[in-house]
């Protein structure tokens, strides 16, 4: 089954909610759903064109480019740096668990507090 726009954009939300520190707001303009950890940007929901139900995240360089490669309807991110942010729309193979690891993803590479010792 694949996601709708709509399913995918609330999926990403649901997941970022649900983490630690995080906050959301619309600091850039009211068609952006912009959620942050300790003030770090790592979600974007974008809401200006039902035709264009897309969010962006951060991701590895490596991994980034990979999910480019793999899935027509990620793309680089507009606005953002180019190897370091994805933005992710409905399409062939885009899950809703790819969606909560990209969201977990994100979260994690901008939240840059020193991660605890496993032991």
């Amino acid at each position: 089954m694949m996601l709708s726009g709509a399913q995918l954009q609330q999926y990403a939300r649901d997941t970022a909610g649900s983490l630690e520190d995080v906050t959301s707001g619309r600091p850039f303009t009211p068609h952006l759903d912009v959620w942050k950890v300790r003030g770090k940007v790592f979600l974007i929901v974008t809401e200006d064109d039902p035709d264009l139900q897309i969010v962006t995240v951060k991701v590895d360089p490596y991994r980034g480019g990979a999910l480019r490669r793999d899935f027509d309807t990620v793309t680089i991110a507009r606005y953002f740096d180019k190897r370091h942010w994805i933005s992710i729309g409905p399409g062939a193979g885009i899950t809703k668990q790819l969606i909560e690891d990209l969201v977990h993803d994100s979260h994690d590479l901008a939240d840059d507090r020193p991660r605890k010792q496993q032991s």
